[in-house]
């Protein structure tokens, strides 16, 4: 029997981790105990998640968060070190890019347990982006690095990581095809946007260009308003007149509002592969992207870049059953 600890903090992990433990939950030889951080705290951004895709409650709930990347980081680590030696797991699993993710794998790195990184080897090659920071750190010290496509097994390869490197599809699209058809939309056409990130948020003249973008477009923009936009927003005394803002969106409503729109304007990664698993058109409000196929293939374009390329379909993210095969790995561990 494998005992995962598993590290979550942020609201696109608890998408990622739901998918994973509906797969340890069909199994008898892995178990699970969640830690919360609590990086995203209030309702919306955290406890409807948890209820709307069946997430057991956190065994330990840190309420880490207001605070600054390093300082946040730090206390997570501080919090984080004497559950897991309490807890004595087997491995520790963490998701994705954020502190949350960083704080789990230094902390488990240093006490000799291993680490399990579930959406390893994506790169921007941006290291003013925390996230970027974050995910190489987190891979360089993983003992199995679960990639959803090939691009990010290369980007492991470069930087020397190959053993414990694996390509099981994505998460993600497990979770996109449990959501199908269970959340309420509204009526279109629109366009989508999700607008949170520190390099979008936190300049306000990046914050007014982006929305300024957003404005210039012939759709109505609906604007699910992530409460740093709102507060940064505040901060500068920027307009958000013009756009149809919204509260943040439960996961299963998300879902519907990506699947009715006719195009999404983001600057989150996974939103930009959900538009896909919906075959929505994407553009990126960022400069790069970590997922690059999403643009090969036509479904994504940046905002200050060429226009789009042939469109085409994405197979290496798998078939909706990347949980099952990540979690089956982590049961056949020695």
């Amino acid at each position: 029997m494998k005992r995962l600890l598993t590290i979550v903090g942020a609201r696109p992990q608890f998408i990622k981790a739901a998918a994973v433990h509906r797969a340890i939950a069909a199994r008898d030889d892995v178990t699970e105990t969640i830690v919360h951080t609590g990086q995203h705290f209030d309702d919306d951004m955290s406890g409807a998640f948890f209820r709307e895709l069946q997430i057991p409650e956190p065994a330990h709930t840190l309420d880490v968060n207001r605070c600054g990347h390093g300082t946040m980081t730090g206390r997570m680590m501080i919090a984080l070190e004497p559950i897991l030696e309490h807890e004595r797991p087997d491995a520790v699993l963490v998701y994705g890019d954020t502190n949350s993710t960083l704080a789990g794998a230094l902390v488990a790195a240093k006490l000799h347990v291993p680490v399990l990184h579930v959406e390893a080897g994506l790169r921007s090659f941006n290291r003013r982006m925390p996230e970027e920071i974050n995910r190489v750190l987190t891979d360089h010290v993983s003992a199995m690095l679960f990639c959803p496509t090939h691009a990010a097994i290369a980007n492991l390869h470069a930087e020397g990581i190959t053993a414990g490197v694996h390509h099981t599809g994505d998460v993600m699209y497990d979770a996109a095809l449990f959501a199908r058809g269970k959340g309420e939309g509204i009526p279109g056409p629109y366009a989508l946007a999700t607008v949170h990130r520190a390099e979008n948020t936190d300049d306000p003249t990046q914050l007014r260009a982006v929305l300024d973008f957003l404005r210039a477009g012939d759709l109505p923009v609906v604007l699910p308003l992530h409460p740093r936009t709102r507060a940064k927003a505040e901060e500068h005394g920027i307009d958000l007149g013009g756009l149809r803002l919204i509260p943040p969106a439960g996961y299963l409503d998300m879902a519907a509002l990506i699947a009715g729109a006719s195009v999404i304007y983001t600057d989150s990664g996974g939103v930009q592969k959900e538009a896909y698993f919906h075959r929505v058109p994407c553009v990126t409000l960022r400069d790069e992207s970590e997922w690059v196929e999403t643009i090969a293939a036509g479904w994504n374009r940046l905002w200050r870049g060429p226009a789009y390329a042939p469109r085409a379909e994405i197979p290496e993210y798998g078939t909706g059953t990347a949980a099952e095969a990540i979690v089956a790995l982590i049961a056949g561990m020695p």
